[in-house]
């Protein structure tokens, strides 16, 4: 087994109409399928993962660029799509990371994110099981 650096809890009540909320409180939210009859406000299971694995992303692409001494600032988003699967009649989900770096050129904005996508935790645990095409784009720091 790995070497734990840290652990993270959080815990779900009733599903996708219920309730999340993380062992040290700082998530507490309402969550409510979007595809379902719930009407009302809250969260669902699909924009936490775009919310962490957006995140992940992001650190894991300024760890690259610190590799190389490229001084960087970025944004990724995490477009979460929630399908059904064709082979088993069931749901999947896909990911579309659309990562937006200035301080380097459109080919080193590629590299970067396709080096990210190689170490980023959650890039490593979809791989092979979902569907994650990576948009990178370079942009010029604005003046």
């Amino acid at each position: 087994m790995s070497e734990v650096i840290f652990t993270s809890k959080a815990a779900a009540r009733n599903g996708r109409d219920g309730h999340v909320r993380s062992a040290d409180g700082l998530i507490d939210l309402k969550l409510v399928n979007p595809a379902g009859t719930n009407e009302g406000t809250g969260s669902n299971p699909e924009q936490l993962f775009a919310a962490a694995y957006s995140s992940c992303f992001d650190g894991a692409l300024h760890l690259m660029a610190a590799k190389k001494n490229q001084n960087i600032d970025s944004e990724t988003t995490a477009e979460v799509r929630f399908c059904k699967d064709p082979d088993d009649g069931g749901n999947k989900i896909a990911v579309t990371l659309d990562v937006r770096v200035e301080g380097v050129n459109p080919e080193e904005a590629e590299e970067l994110a396709n080096e990210a996508h190689q170490v980023c935790p959650y890039s490593k645990a979809t791989r092979g099981n979902i569907a994650v095409t990576l948009n990178p784009r370079a942009v010029e720091k604005p003046s």
